[in-house]
């Protein structure tokens, strides 16, 4: 039972990423999977290692309490996203982004890859790397008209979005942890891997630069076109891009000042914007006024991708409870020993499992007695989790929601931008390991 629940977890994601050729719906292979790998963990937990420790006394009051603590911290990443993306799509039927795509006049494939890659890398210092890909995405819908060339963009968007969140204590869900754990504090993981985080960044930049460049019979971009029928005045299109990011800005303060989670901020942010929004519209025509409110929003937000993080973080969630996770873990320090080729492994295995259980299986190996505030460990451990998950689209939350928002293949990532992010990932790594060996 115990191999039985990884076989399970292999084929789903197998499942997944074969979801254009069998033309199943990926929302469908992870719920499957996220339930079954619960299912098997339910009748075979007399056999699971359950995180290194001897089995508990009532193995289902913990599976439940365990399921539990899991649905809790999943609920709040999708509430985030839920909250994140009506905030997205509430400027966007508003014609907010125009304020910034009406400035970008560039039709050069190079030109507009390095500047929404810039932008997304700082900007996920700031937020984090999950609301700055869906802020990026909805924007490059509005400059970016062939396919592949949004597809590409996007690919670009989670591999910046995932670095630039990799050096800031509030970039990603995993430094986050590090942060309030106190192995890492907000000058030290700044000053230790803003440098290598931009590496992983400009060396994919740079050899894309030079492939497109060899294209040179390719025609340039071409920019869409705003929608027809749009009657948002002026006024209307500031005052909601500017509360819209006003609202995602809103949500570090939010948690700092309070320390709430942070899906209380972004809803705040959804509140106060249907406020707003209802006042705004209260003399328009009814048709009219329904389609421009938070209730019409919310029928066009992606159901689906939603329910695939939940089945995806349920299913990672399975491994954690039933202790292959801390397994993993504990072989990779008996196997290698090295703290660089510890981290550097974890990072290539958050693309396929959920950074934020590898972070805290570590967390929990590794006591600061051993590595104290600010080791190496904790700082590469930062990077690599955070940048690592770009290899591969459903490896980060960054790229789950961009792979929701612009419907990316995964075996069109795979071929296409995997070869990129892996190239900045190691060249991050191999900087890191020369500035402090």
């Amino acid at each position: 039972m115990a191999l039985l629940i990884v076989v399970v977890f292999i084929l789903g994601y197998t499942l997944i990423a074969l979801e254009h050729p069998l033309k199943i719906d990926k929302a469908a292979s992870a719920l499957l999977t996220g339930v079954f790998c619960w299912v098997i963990l339910v009748f075979g937990i007399e056999t699971m290692p359950v995180s290194g420790t001897e089995l508990p006394g009532n193995p289902q009051a913990f599976l439940h309490d365990s399921l539990s603590e899991h649905l809790s911290n999943i609920s709040e990443i999708l509430f985030f996203l839920l909250g994140a993306m009506t905030i997205v799509e509430l400027v966007d039927v508003h014609d907010g982004f125009r304020i910034i795509t009406d400035r970008i006049r560039t039709t050069s494939r190079v030109k507009l890859l390095w500047i929404i890659a810039w932008v997304a890398f700082f900007l996920s210092s700031v937020l984090d790397n999950m609301t700055t890909a869906i802020i990026m995405c909805a924007l490059l819908r509005k400059m970016v008209r062939k396919h592949d060339d949004l597809w590409f963009f996007g690919g670009f968007v989670i591999i910046a979005a995932n670095a630039g969140g990799a050096w800031s204590p509030i970039g990603d869900v995993t430094t986050i942890m590090l942060w309030i754990g106190g192995q890492v504090t907000t000058l030290e993981i700044m000053q230790n891997t803003i440098f290598v985080s931009m590496i992983a960044l400009l060396t994919p930049l740079l050899v894309a630069t030079v492939v497109l460049r060899r294209k040179r019979g390719q025609p340039e971009l071409a920019k869409t076109e705003q929608p027809e029928g749009n009657n948002s005045s002026p006024f209307e299109r500031k005052l909601l891009f500017i509360l819209g990011v006003a609202a995602l800005l809103f949500v570090p303060v939010f948690k700092t000042v309070t320390h709430m989670p942070p899906y209380m901020g972004i809803l705040f942010g959804v509140g106060a914007l249907w406020y707003v929004t209802e006042f705004l519209h209260r003399g328009d025509p009814p048709q009219q006024r329904h389609e421009r409110t938070v209730a019409a929003i919310l029928h066009r937000i992606d159901t689906p991708a939603i329910l695939f993080f939940l089945g995806i973080l349920l299913a990672v969630g399975a491994l954690d409870s039933s202790g292959h996770l801390h397994l993993l873990s504990e072989f990779l320090d008996r196997s290698f020993g090295n703290i660089y080729l510890i981290n550097t492994l974890i990072g290539l295995l958050s693309a396929v499992v959920d950074n934020v259980p590898l972070v805290a299986a570590s967390m929990g190996m590794y006591k600061m007695t051993e590595f104290p505030p600010n080791h190496d460990f904790w700082n590469l451990l930062a990077y690599c989790a955070g940048t690592g998950g770009s290899i591969l689209i459903i490896g980060s939350a960054a790229g789950v929601a961009s792979m929701g928002i612009l419907k990316v293949d995964f075996l069109w990532y795979m071929k296409r931008i995997t070869p990129y992010a892996a190239i900045g990932y190691f060249a991050g790594v191999a900087v890191y390991f020369l500035l402090h060996m």
